[in-house]
């Protein structure tokens, strides 16, 4: 499964390597079947995933992931029994929730001295948009012929809710000195460290 292609697939190092040297705990939020989530046991001693579809975390459990804990349920309003986590990543998932409030609840999950990291879509809302779009379709073709592409079966939504510019400026808002980059292929990742002491 993890040889499988996909433009969140193709993003997903990013996260991967951003995840702190010696974590104990990681948070994969938005966790699907686990894509994600099983690259990152060799990042933290435990791994959480969590996701509101049941189907997708009943594909996601495997008996010999012991490292794994999977839940069944929304990340806005579990009770995890971890206070925080060294990491609290997504991939696809923000723009399923309101941004704000997922941003914001992230935040709280992580710990000082952490990281918060997201692969996340947006939408075209300007001709510069549809510009770099018009790019990542032939960049996408190029991929697609030497990769072949995955369709993953967990829900979808679409179109995001969030245009480009407000998704950069919630983010700039509600984590502060956070990095947010646009990629070519339809996502934009947003790199976060909490401060260690509070502001």
């Amino acid at each position: 499964m993890e040889s499988r292609w996909n433009h969140n697939v193709h993003y997903q190092r990013i996260l991967l390597d951003a995840v702190p040297k010696n974590a104990e705990a990681v948070l994969d939020i938005g966790c699907g079947i686990g894509t994600l989530t099983r690259a990152l046991r060799h990042r933290a001693n435990k791994v959480v995933g969590i996701d509101l579809d049941e189907a997708s975390i009943a594909l996601a459990r495997h008996p010999t992931d012991k490292e794994i804990e999977y839940i069944v349920g929304d990340f806005l309003s579990c009770s995890f029994a971890r206070q925080s986590f060294d990491a609290v990543l997504s991939v696809a998932m923000l723009h399923h929730v309101d941004a704000v409030a997922g941003l914001r609840r992230m935040r709280e999950l992580v710990r000082p001295g952490g990281i918060v990291g997201v692969i996340g879509l947006a939408r075209d809302d300007s001709l510069a948009d549809y510009a770099v779009a018009a790019g990542g379709l032939i960049t996408s073709w190029v991929y697609k012929a030497a990769k072949g592409y995955w369709e993953h079966p967990s829900p979808k939504v679409w179109p995001p809710p969030e245009s480009w510019d407000s998704m950069r400026v919630i983010a700039a808002r509600e984590l502060p000195g956070c990095r947010f980059r646009r990629h070519l292929l339809w996502r934009y990742s947003l790199l976060w460290t909490k401060p260690s002491q509070p502001r």
